[in-house]
């Protein structure tokens, strides 16, 4: 890496130094590749250290970069598109389905989600699934599925794991669906969705709570949290969460 010294410009310094790393990461760096430290940056563009923070922390918060504990600042792969169309709709678990599931029990939801599905104070059953992108886990999803949902499911001998959750998923698609809604709002991530996200308590998330109807009633409910620096909204004609590699689409 040569030395390349800052022009004098009005915008304040940080902003400008966000524009030219961006340009720097964009042709010196590959995904996942560790940047030299502040100390050497900071040399290389001839600013202090806390103006280079500043542009790093930009930099962050649009997706570009990602602080990973141990390891250093490193270049983020290109964000997950949260579509948000009103085109197909499929049952979770269905056709090219990303998500991978992890397990399923029987537990009462929380209140809003009782009071959703109308199941009052009765267990239903909850298969927790997660979303990977360029070998980072980016999601995590709770499916609320209530009994009556999946009538035949006693039949099967999957007692927990994986294989529980297809099977809850498999007997949940045996109905027919009559459509999908989804509602997005921005939060922080709890300790147990940072711990399954590699973040800091507190860190944003986005919260993606979509609500499947069968039969006139609600069939199931799923609340997925996405990491906020990995994620963006799209508006398109599916409600499929899709994978955008191209690097001309990432968000800014």
């Amino acid at each position: 890496m040569g030395t390349t010294q800052l022009e004098t410009v009005p915008e304040p310094k940080y902003l400008h130094l966000k524009t030219v790393l961006s340009e720097a990461l964009d042709s010196e760096f590959s995904v996942g590749e560790i940047l030299p430290n502040e100390r050497d940056l900071a040399a290389r563009f001839g600013v202090a250290r806390a103006t280079l923070r500043q542009a790093l922390e930009q930099l962050e918060l649009e997706g570009r970069l990602q602080r990973r504990r141990g390891v250093g600042t490193t270049v983020a792969p290109p964000r997950v598109g949260v579509a948000l169309g009103t085109g197909r709709q499929t049952w979770p678990g269905t056709g090219d389905d990303a998500w991978q599931p992890m397990d399923c029990e029987r537990a009462v939801p929380p209140a809003p989600v009782a009071a959703a599905l109308d199941t009052g104070s009765d267990e239903v059953h909850l298969v927790r699934r997660f979303r990977m992108s360029q070998g980072r886990r980016v999601a995590t999803e709770l499916l609320y599925i209530p009994a009556a949902s999946v009538p035949d499911l006693s039949a099967i001998d999957a007692p927990s794991g994986p294989a529980r959750a297809r099977a809850v998923l498999r007997e949940l698609q045996r109905l027919e669906l009559d459509g999908q809604d989804r509602a997005v709002e921005l939060g922080s991530a709890g300790a147990e969705d940072a711990k399954e996200l590699d973040r800091l308590p507190g860190s944003p998330v986005l919260v993606v709570t979509t609500r499947f109807t069968a039969q006139g009633r609600t069939a199931a409910l799923g609340v997925a949290t996405y990491r906020a620096d990995t994620c963006r909204l799209t508006f398109g004609d599916t409600p499929d969460v899709e994978i955008h590699h191209d690097p001309e689409r990432r968000a800014s």
